[in-house]
């Protein structure tokens, strides 16, 4: 396993400063892919594929829906609940989950989130929390106008 610039940080002590800029966590870059409810999972799969594409591992990469789960969950979830969490955990592909379960979802380094329709409530319960497991780069597929309305600021 390879130590992180966090771990480092963590495990020698120090002056706080270092340690500061070692959490990305608290402010991920915020990318919005504008997308209908109807294209928001066409528009995370593309931005997926470029993610990939750019060196980005498999692991790395979260995406969350906020309506129809996307066809790789549904499959999986086809085999069992533990099955598919196993995948979770394990963490060496792109993960899927839907908004309903996503808070059992670890933190990743990029999370992706196709605003797909759902209730009005799935997405003002998937972005904030799309938002705190978001490492460094948060993507969200939507209509803006609603997605902005939910993060509270202009993407």
């Amino acid at each position: 396993m390879q130590r992180t610039p966090r771990d480092v940080a963590a495990a020698k002590p120090g002056p706080p400063g270092p340690a500061a800029s070692a959490a990305p966590a608290a402010n991920p870059q915020i990318q919005l892919i504008p997308a209908s409810a109807e294209g928001a999972l066409d528009a995370a799969d593309e931005a997926v594929d470029l993610l990939l594409e750019s060196g980005r591992a498999p692991g790395d990469v979260l995406v969350i829906t906020t309506g129809r789960p996307h066809p790789w969950a549904e499959h999986e979830l086809s085999f069992g609940d533990a099955s598919y969490w196993a995948q979770h955990d394990a963490g060496d592909d792109v993960f899927y989950t839907d908004a309903a379960v996503a808070s059992r979802a670890a933190s990743r380094p990029v999370v992706v989130v196709a605003v797909n329709g759902g209730p009005d409530t799935a997405a003002a319960v998937a972005l904030p929390l799309a938002h705190a497991r978001a490492g460094a780069l948060l993507i969200v597929c939507g209509d803006p106008q609603q997605i902005n309305s939910v993060l509270g600021t202009g993407v």
